[in-house]
């Protein structure tokens, strides 16, 4: 634990004037090399960050949703490039809201199907939102679906956006956004269950994971840690945050691209079964060839370049919903090729290192996440822990 000064230095640090309070966890191999908490949980009234604060997991969960879909697909559930329209028949004629030089809009048929691959690998087409054609019908059919059901589930909301041209045939872009949502859908159609229901029984229980979930269950709403809007040095809490109404008890929509809350210590041990082949506790979560398949990149030429154009990603391409560390002669990390992870939106953030069986789990709640000037720190000082 000696080099684990330098990450309590920097943390300690960190929580002075960023976020109001933070944690992380690294192991190698089982083996547990660092776990501190800093800050506060709840500024207002004092309440400490603990190894059982609940942290809203937002993007961070898509590693979590593409891991269990894997497990799927490893059980001939599916194959990457079977067409989406075998498992949700409305997506059979994908339509393109293909843009002219001149600036005027085509609405034609996609040059092929979208594939279970593209949604994956974010080259589906549908993006998060946005001033384009596409991202105007999305909000405008989520609005009627809600006004004609009211609180909708994710099925719903699949069959809802079939109805959506997409912004460019499958396959040719990279634009991160609806492509999890699709993968959740998938769980849900192969394995006859809620997501919920299969991530509690796949992954949840055999790990061990006893404060992760889609909806609030014993003390976890009183563990979750209050978010803040950072603003210079002033923090302010942020109400109604983002999908929290989501965690609701008889909440319907449990998202593939977001949704789950947990702790550090969670999602550790997610993150040391996939560092460690897919094994835990001698018993097989997912295989090491199927880890292997999830952490190659997928992405061509003119998708690295759409994926590149955030520096933050800089050194990585994009897997089955996991960036990977690609061959990079800048070397601009300390990990291994190989290494994968993702990002949540209020700063939650994990590596995994299946070579050096690493894992580095760290996680805060504010807007903005810091990520830049938070992650890769964290990342660089985890791995240099290795001996």
């Amino acid at each position: 634990m000696k080099k684990g000064k330098y990450m309590d230095a920097f943390l300690e640090k960190l929580v002075e004037r960023g976020p109001a309070g933070c944690g992380c966890a690294v192991a190698r191999d089982g083996e547990l090399l660092y776990e501190n908490y800093f800050g506060y949980a709840d500024l207002e009234s004092g309440k400490k960050i603990t190894a059982d604060s609940v942290y809203r997991q937002y993007s961070a969960t898509k590693v979590v949703i593409c891991t269990a879909a894997m497990m799927l697909y490893e059980r001939g559930k599916f194959l990457l490039n079977d067409p989406i329209y075998e498992y949700f028949p409305e997506w059979r004629h994908t339509m393109v809201a293909h843009k002219e030089e001149d600036g005027s809009l085509q609405i034609r048929e996609a040059k092929r199907p979208i594939e279970v691959r593209d949604c994956f690998s974010m080259a589906m087409g549908i993006g998060y939102g946005g001033p384009e054609y596409t991202h105007q019908l999305m909000e405008k059919s989520r609005a009627n679906l809600a006004a004609s059901v009211g609180d909708y589930t994710l099925r719903d909301d699949i069959r809802a956006m079939a109805s959506v041209p997409v912004l460019f045939d499958p396959g040719e872009h990279w634009l991160y956004g609806f492509g999890h949502e699709l993968v959740a859908g998938m769980i849900e159609v192969t394995s006859g269950k809620r997501v919920s229901e299969f991530l509690q029984e796949e992954i949840f229980d055999p790990l061990g994971m006893k404060s992760t979930g889609y909806h609030y269950f014993g003390d976890v709403r009183e563990r979750l840690v209050t978010p803040y809007q950072i603003d210079g040095e002033t923090r302010v809490p942020i109400v109604g945050a983002m999908f929290d109404d989501r965690f609701e008890e008889n909440a319907k929509y449990e998202a593939g691209g977001a949704g789950l809350f947990s702790t550090v210590p969670d999602y550790l041990k997610f993150s040391q079964m996939l560092a460690c082949g897919g094994m835990w506790k001698g018993e097989q979560i997912i295989g090491r060839k199927t880890i292997d398949v999830m952490r190659t990149n997928q992405l061509n030429g003119q998708q690295m370049k759409d994926f590149r154009r955030d520096p933050y990603l800089d050194g990585y391409g994009y897997g089955l919903g996991v960036r990977t560390r690609i061959e990079d002669p800048r070397a601009t990390g300390n990990t291994s090729v190989g290494e994968f992870g993702w990002t949540g939106y209020m700063g939650t953030y994990v590596a995994i290192d299946p070579s050096e069986r690493m894992s580095v789990v760290y996680m805060h709640n504010s807007v903005p996440n810091m990520e830049r000037y938070v992650h890769h720190r964290v990342r660089d000082i985890a791995f240099g822990m290795i001996r």
